[in-house]
């Protein structure tokens, strides 16, 4: 019986992680279904190992790569039409292959994909995360301009609203750790750009699959059924540090596609100013100290609705993680600045395609 769905999970030293994933994935109602297949990036622990006690395909980089490339890897190994991602700190709910299947209810739909539902011990950060999930698809209003009043009108409305859309609907991009498309649509495009090595790389993927069905729009689908519990270490600098790497991957698509506007938060820089214009006055001091409650008022809504006065501090975590990315939209916007103008860049997209053969396991 052949596969309908082919699972590709790409991970670097994360063998502890994908036992967990590997071990779901067996219990799926739809494992029949299923071709489950490993990328190893380079890694210098078990995870090639644990790959093979798990009997999935194994494709395995001497070197590490990145993302991207891995990610092509393992579509290039599949054989099902439709191929999935999950990263190896994830683990899927019991029906989550049945549901991705599910979404694919016409030809026009290229991709779907569900949430990331972050778990971690209990504490500060890991509840923060749980109310302000930085996992979460690029809703489908980013498509109706790229204009910069409307872009800014968006991104208040974020900060001061809850997002009305809960159930099954169309999306801008997918979650990276959660997505789906079919097949031959990513070869069509031409897959991942391998010089995305970490972020951005499925916002790049799905500009890329919208703009090559400029007749009909191809249509990427959020189904919220198809859940993955995202397990990881909370903590202020790991929250931090991811943000500053999702702002080097937004400068990447920045470079590749410098028609789009740039990635860069307006509350950093609001704090900022309130901070050179109050330097001298103390009462205009304090009153710039509380200014991150009105720039991100979500934390002070959840705190009274709530009665968690903890959430109070949402917002200055808000403004740490858009500091951090915009820090790191900075940083690549100086590093990449010749990623994709040069010829050996181009040809280096996807590196070495030869030393990604798959080992098909009994």
């Amino acid at each position: 019986m052949s596969a309908d769905l082919s699972v590709v999970i790409c991970s670097l030293n994360g063998a502890s992680g994908l036992d967990r994933c590997l071990t779901a994935l067996a219990a799926q109602t739809a494992r029949p279904q299923l071709e489950i297949i490993v990328v190893d990036d380079g890694s210098t622990d078990g995870t090639s190992d644990i790959a093979r006690l798990h009997g999935a395909i194994l494709v395995r980089h001497e070197t590490n790569r990145g993302l991207a490339a891995a990610r092509n890897s393992g579509v290039r190994a599949a054989a099902a039409p439709i191929v999935a991602f999950l990263d190896d700190d994830c683990e899927p709910e019991l029906r989550w292959a049945q549901r991705l299947l599910s979404g694919y209810i016409a030809e026009e739909v290229a991709g779907v994909g569900g949430p990331a539902v972050p778990q971690a011990p209990r504490g500060f950060m890991s509840g923060y995360l749980a109310r302000h999930n930085p996992l979460q698809p690029l809703e489908i209003d980013l498509a109706h301009s790229d204009r910069l009043p409307y872009r800014f009108y968006l991104y208040l409305r974020r900060q001061w609203t809850v997002p009305n859309g809960r159930g099954r609907r169309d999306v801008y991009s997918l979650v990276g750790a959660n997505m789906s498309f079919r097949r031959t649509a990513l070869l069509d495009v031409g897959l991942f750009d391998g010089r995305f090595r970490f972020g951005a790389e499925e916002v790049d993927l799905c500009i890329r699959l919208r703009e090559a069905a400029a007749a009909k729009p191809a249509r990427l689908v959020f189904e919220p059924d198809a859940r993955v519990i995202h397990h990881f270490t909370a903590s202020l600098a790991d929250t931090l540090r991811r943000s500053r790497a999702y702002g080097r991957g937004s400068a990447r698509l920045y470079r590749k596609r410098p028609s789009t506007l740039p990635t860069i938060f307006p509350g950093p820089l609001a704090m900022l100013g309130a901070i050179m214009v109050s330097a001298r006055r103390a009462p205009l001091l304090v009153a710039s100290a509380l200014l991150p409650l009105l720039l991100y008022p979500c934390g002070l809504r959840d705190a009274i609705t709530s009665r968690r006065p903890a959430c109070l501090l949402d917002g200055y975590v808000n403004l740490a993680q858009e500091a951090s990315e915009d820090v790191g939209f900075l940083q690549g916007w100086w590093a990449y600045r010749h990623l994709f103008t040069t010829p050996s860049a181009v040809m280096s997209a996807d590196g070495m395609r030869a030393a990604a053969l798959p080992e098909r396991l009994p």
